[in-house]
């Protein structure tokens, strides 16, 4: 029992290891691991650059029905069940993150995917703005665990 959990771990590694390439490769090879692209795509009142949108529609072209198939199956083909989110409703906090997100998006061109994939560059300004990331996440990590910690705390009047 325990070999077969081992070699079941080892093929879900294997496997996001390979996914990960294959993304990392797929940046890279889009122009969406430059920041410029990403910027001259946002300036739609300049020289706006069409290409993300492109890169977008094609991916989701590839991932529709792939994620559709997927789910059709009984059970993922490298782990024994779906990671799927819970929560579907759109709330305060969905709002804010993804405000706080298109900020930073919209100042540097960057997000998370894009910037890890750019470390190999050795950049200082992209290695201090994952670091920066990381802070951020970490924040915003301990700000859900007091909100969780608040709410599950007895008020002062009980």
């Amino acid at each position: 029992m325990m070999e077969n959990q081992s070699r079941q771990r080892w093929l879900e590694l294997a496997f996001a290891l390979v996914c990960g390439a294959l993304f990392g490769l797929g940046l890279v090879i889009s122009g969406m691991s430059n920041p410029a692209k990403v910027l001259a795509f946002l300036d739609i009142t300049g020289r706006w650059d069409p290409t993300l949108l492109v890169v977008m529609f094609a991916a989701l072209a590839v991932t529709l029905p792939a994620f559709r198939w997927t789910l059709s199956r009984q059970s993922p083909l490298v782990t024994s069940r779906f990671a799927l989110p819970a929560a579907l409703t759109i709330d305060r906090r969905l709002v804010a993150g993804s405000a706080l997100f298109g900020i930073g998006w919209g100042l540097v061109g960057l997000c998370p995917g894009p910037a890890v994939t750019d470390l190999i560059t050795g950049n200082k300004r992209i290695v201090l703005f994952v670091a920066a990331m990381l802070v951020g996440a970490a924040m915003a990590s301990l700000i859900g665990q007091r909100g969780t910690r608040d709410a599950s705390a007895p008020s002062a009047g009980s």
